[in-house]
């Protein structure tokens, strides 16, 4: 719990719109951040701001030559954020149709025949864009089963379906619905030493807000994050393609740079919004340690998301402020077990003789926003499996509090009592 910086959290949380509030709802706890987290009201101001703006880069005049230099100084904070010493960033509709368009170019791109690997763990963005596009190129589509009782999914897991003629692979980072995170770097090196030329692509959706990144030692070739996941805003997403992926044919306008992937003229002002994210972990970072460099303070802000939301978790799960946890509450299950050290800021559960959107509807009408994950194309990959119609995601972020978790805990064992 950010307790070595006396004042910390107040400072977090000031530094948030709509923290404890929402503008329709009024007072309310927010644990719905894996749909959407809060956003940085530094960007708020600068969403404003250039949505004001007429100009459009590339012309002779100040105000374009500005933008220039936002977006340049973006790509560069953006590289500093991911860990990411080459390759190439830029900005797309969202993390999904990134997600559609590196798989695509790489599927189409890689040489003829073999297969395309990811994981029964994997979102629909990453499943959809391989099955479809490895019926395309007439590639099999290999999928890696997951193991249902950790939530999560290992390179062992991967070891028996990667093979020499594996061409294309996908790597979900951290499940948005059991919460638990992916060892990247033991599955590509895994597929590396089988499939050396083998192009990785990794949906770093869920992951980006919750412990630090670093593309340089994951060894892969695509990287995509939803902003707003991030503290950012709605209406773009970003992507990472190493210089090989990025080389590959891809749509473009004739004439254009060879490794160019920006169709049309750029929103700065979505460039702009998260250079704002990276001044925030720059910040936070800089709580932790003393270095001057931007990437020290990255990581060391990384590594306070992920221990005082490790805190949190804890907290929910074992009980805080004399309240009980969700281990010790007989009506509730705990998706991924209870002691799973994968876990990172969500926990997902079921309360017995209840629906999911019965116990969510329960906690919104006590000021406690979750969400209902259902067995459909979304979430069907892990709850069919299981043999649940539904689960109750409560997604935290490093702004929460104990106090809330506290709150939560309290109503969650009363909703979880009543079985009437």
């Amino acid at each position: 719990m950010f307790k070595d910086h006396d004042g910390l959290i107040n400072d977090i949380r000031d530094r948030f719109a709509q923290v404890d509030r929402c503008p329709v709802q009024g007072e309310r706890i927010f644990f719905e951040n894996a749909g959407g987290a809060l956003t940085l009201k530094s960007v708020v101001e600068r969403s404003g701001e250039f949505a004001a703006i007429p100009d459009n880069q590339g012309r002779d005049n100040e105000g374009s030559r500005e933008l220039v230099r936002v977006i340049n100084q973006a790509k560069a904070d953006i590289h500093t954020f991911l860990g990411a010493s080459a390759g190439s960033v830029f900005v797309g509709e969202s993390g999904t149709e990134l997600l559609f368009r590196l798989i695509s170019v790489a599927v189409l791109g890689a040489p003829a025949g073999g297969d395309v690997v990811g994981s029964t763990l994997e979102h629909p963005a990453s499943v959809s864009a391989c099955d479809r596009w490895a019926r395309i190129a007439n590639r099999n589509f290999v999928r890696v089963p997951h193991n249902n009782e950790t939530g999560t999914v290992t390179a062992e897991d991967y070891r028996p379906f990667v093979t020499k003629d594996t061409r294309v692979a996908t790597i979900l980072h951290t499940s948005p619905v059991t919460g638990m995170a992916v060892d990247v770097a033991a599955i590509a090196k895994l597929i590396r030493s089988i499939a050396p030329d083998c192009y990785i692509i990794v949906d770093g959706i869920q992951h980006a807000a919750h412990g630090g990144l670093d593309l340089d030692s994951y060894d892969v070739d695509g990287y995509a994050i939803s902003p707003y996941k991030v503290f950012s805003r709605h209406g773009y997403g970003i992507a990472w393609v190493s210089k090989r992926l990025g080389l590959l044919p891809h749509d473009r306008l004739i004439g254009s740079p060879e490794d160019g992937w920006e169709l049309g003229t750029r929103d700065t002002g979505a460039y702009a919004t998260f250079s704002e994210v990276v001044n925030y972990f720059d910040w936070l970072g800089g709580h932790y340690t003393p270095s001057s460099d931007r990437r020290d303070r990255i990581i060391a802000a990384g590594k306070a998301i992920h221990a005082h939301e490790k805190d949190l978790t804890d907290a929910m799960l074992y009980g805080v402020d004399g309240q009980s946890g969700l281990a010790s509450m007989s009506e509730i299950r705990v998706i991924g077990g209870v002691d799973n050290p994968q876990r990172e800021g969500l926990v997902a559960i079921t309360v017995e003789n209840k629906t999911a959107e019965q116990v969510v509807s329960a906690l919104r009408e006590q000021g406690i926003r979750t969400h209902a994950r259902k067995n459909d194309h979304y979430s069907g990959n892990i709850l069919n499996p299981l043999g649940l119609d539904g689960c109750i995601r409560v997604s935290l972020c490093h702004y929460n509090t104990e106090q809330e978790v506290a709150k939560f805990l309290h109503t969650i064992k009363t909703i979880a009592s009543d079985q009437d």
